[in-house]
């Protein structure tokens, strides 16, 4: 058994390496991260401390948090308001209708009663923000359903559907009765998702507000880690009010916190959307690997062929119905309404907050319900990951992409061609510079037709001088220096050309004022002449 900080190097380490592995064979990476829960939890190699294992509702409270922020971030009003109700009805009808065919599934399969088997839909019916927004955020920063708010729907739907799904869970297992004061049930559960919805919405606001005085009017952060910080401890600390004080979702008010400071101050908005998709990086392994830790294998092939039957079922059938629902009278086409199946299903990180509830309370079937939702997270989280990049292209239309509401991070590439001239090393000092600020890779082109070794040692004690701590590649071809400079930025994809500019003559093979104009007046993409300063 490890200690709790060799437990914690554990997950970190090789629930990265599982998800870049996952990757590198063409899965999502979660699906890595899983198995490597799986295969160092309790039920296989138990390497992880169990202290860390008990404090997984905590790491998975921040993953959520972190998540649904990066969502209201990532939301854009125009859209939403352009989609009418079509957000509401999917924060609503798809799970509900999900949850009421899977009773009806699980009770003639199972002989579970009506309680039962309503409290199996209500654990298998929400959807998974930790799938769901990474997704749809990415679908956006492509221009995929961009021009019709798809993506902006989904996520906000999403968001709706785990509220008022576990506000029924919570009727269901009996915990809501004393804060409705003796309502009867429907009109209850009814009151209270119209207070936490509501209240969330305005806890939310108030949130973006505090953060807009603090950040932006009292300039209390003076970078980018900072104001992320303080972004995360006040969204954290709303999610633990709102356990403590059940008048408004605490997830809801992150997730509508962000969109919100999008209206209050845009440039702050895209600033913590950068520091929030960093936290994310790290979030999600602890979320994944936790998660798979989770698994009981031995209940899960128990309950291996009536899960399938059961989750297909209620996908298809309820879900389908659900989605038919919510976008009925709308201007969406047949290919973008399927396109719900893939964007709109995935299950992780509701099922394993509350699929172990039923049994721990001690209701009778609660050790199937739990297999259940722990299959409903195998299955969908891994095929929603998956489907959700794959079938965009297929389904949905590509549009503009709105840089204020997404976080688009291109891959920045740098061509500066060099010679042995004197103001080759001004060309290497500003690659530094545009590359230290992009995190870009430099490509050093010198353009030779006779092999000069002594030339390219030179050049190559230069760049490695100017470049120590950037990524790059020093490369020599032959041919006319215009034509050569051209085809080398386009084999690279190269963002930005640096070309060196002297008044001097009489030199052979240097990049003189006549490449320049020849560079400036051929190419397509950006080109920044740097001069050699006069003394």
């Amino acid at each position: 058994m490890s200690t709790i900080l060799e437990t914690l190097s554990l997950i970190l380490l090789l629930g990265f390496l599982g998800g870049q592995l996952a990757r590198r064979l063409g899965a999502p990476a979660l699906i890595g991260m899983i198995l490597v829960g799986m295969a160092f939890g309790p039920t296989a190699l138990n390497l992880l401390q169990p202290d860390v294992l008990a404090a997984a509702p905590t790491f998975r409270a921040v993953a959520v948090m972190v998540i649904l922020m990066k969502a209201g971030l990532g939301l854009d009003r125009q859209k939403l308001a352009q989609q009418g109700t079509v957000a509401l009805r999917l924060g609503v009808l798809p799970a509900l209708c999900e949850m009421v065919i899977v009773a009806g599934v699980a009770m003639l399969l199972l002989g579970f009663d009506v309680r039962q088997g309503l409290l199996l839909g209500a654990i298998v019916a929400p959807e998974s923000p930790a799938v769901i927004v990474p997704g749809m955020l990415r679908l956006k920063s492509l221009g995929w359903g961009v021009d019709k708010g798809i993506s902006d729907a989904i996520l906000s739907g999403s968001a709706i559907s785990d509220v008022v799904v576990l506000l029924l869970f919570s009727l269901l297992m009996g915990a809501s009765g004393e804060f409705l004061g003796g309502l009867p049930p429907v009109l209850g559960v009814g009151v209270q998702a119209l207070f936490e919805i509501s209240g969330g919405l305005i806890v939310g606001y108030a949130l973006a507000w505090v953060l807009f005085f603090l950040l932006v009017q009292q300039n209390w952060s003076q970078n980018r880690v900072q104001t992320t910080l303080v972004a995360a401890a006040v969204a954290l600390g709303v999610v633990g009010l709102a356990d403590r004080l059940p008048l408004f979702s605490g997830y809801l008010a992150v997730m509508s916190a962000g969109f919100f400071l999008i209206e209050l101050d845009a440039p702050l908005a895209r600033q913590l959307r950068s520091g929030f998709d960093a936290l994310w990086q790290v979030a999600e392994i602890f979320l994944f690997v936790l998660l798979g830790a989770s698994v009981e294998v031995g209940v899960l092939q128990r309950s291996l062929g009536v899960g399938l039957v059961i989750l297909a079922v209620g996908t298809l059938m309820g879900r389908g119905m659900g989605w038919y629902l919510s976008t009925l009278g709308s201007n969406w086409t047949v290919s973008e309404r399927l396109f719900l199946l893939a964007g709109n299903s995935a299950k992780a990180t509701v099922q394993a907050a509350i699929g172990a509830l039923p049994l721990a309370a001690g209701i009778p079937g609660g050790e199937t319900m739990l297999a259940i939702a722990v299959l409903s997270i195998l299955i969908t989280a891994p095929l929603g990951a998956w489907a959700i990049p794959t079938f965009a292209p297929k389904l949905l239309q590509k549009g503009e992409v709105d840089a204020t509401k997404v976080l688009l991070q291109p891959r920045v590439v740098l061509l500066a061609p060099v010679d042995l001239s004197s103001v080759t090393p001004y060309v290497l000092q500003k690659a530094a510079e545009l590359a230290r600020r992009a995190d870009a890779e430099v490509i050093v082109l010198h353009v030779q037709d006779v092999p000069e070794p002594k030339v390219i040692t030179t050049l190559e004690a230069q760049v490695k001088q100017y470049l120590a701590d950037i990524r790059y590649r020093f490369i020599v071809t032959a041919g006319p220096i215009t034509q050569a400079i051209l085809d080398t930025a386009a084999l690279y994809n190269a963002t930005e050309i640096i070309l060196g500019k002297h008044g001097q003559g009489g030199l052979q093979r240097v990049l003189m004022g006549s490449v320049c104009q020849s560079i400036l007046e051929a190419s397509t993409r950006p080109v920044l002449i740097v001069e050699e300063p006069r003394l």
